[in-house]
């Protein structure tokens, strides 16, 4: 009679989002006054730096397809409210992709 192979486990490693220090540090950064934390450039700021965290994310895991979901989510996302910030405040759009060093 054949052994029954156990299933390898799944590893799963833990998805460390963005700490409450840098979310606090990018705000500081971006923010027009000191309870701004919804401003189109505070929300962009953020929006990238998980972005960011992602895409380092899928450089060791290629095959996460649903973490891929949710990124092209956040790229959408973050090109809508550019699109808002471009169509409002010029000056503003402009300042935010020098700073975040964006492609647009």
């Amino acid at each position: 009679m054949r052994s029954r192979k156990t299933p390898h486990p799944v590893r799963k490693e833990i998805q460390v989002p963005v700490s409450k220090e840098r979310v606090a540090e990018v705000m500081a950064q971006h923010r027009h006054h000191e309870a701004d934390t919804g401003s189109s450039e505070v929300q962009i700021a953020l929006l990238t730096e998980r972005i960011r965290n992602l895409t380092e994310h899928f450089k060791t895991h290629e095959k996460d397809h649903a973490g891929r979901r949710g990124l092209l989510k956040l790229v959408g996302q973050r090109r809508r409210l550019l699109n808002y910030l471009e169509r409002t405040n010029i000056e503003s759009y402009r300042k935010l992709i020098a700073e975040l060093d964006l492609r647009r």
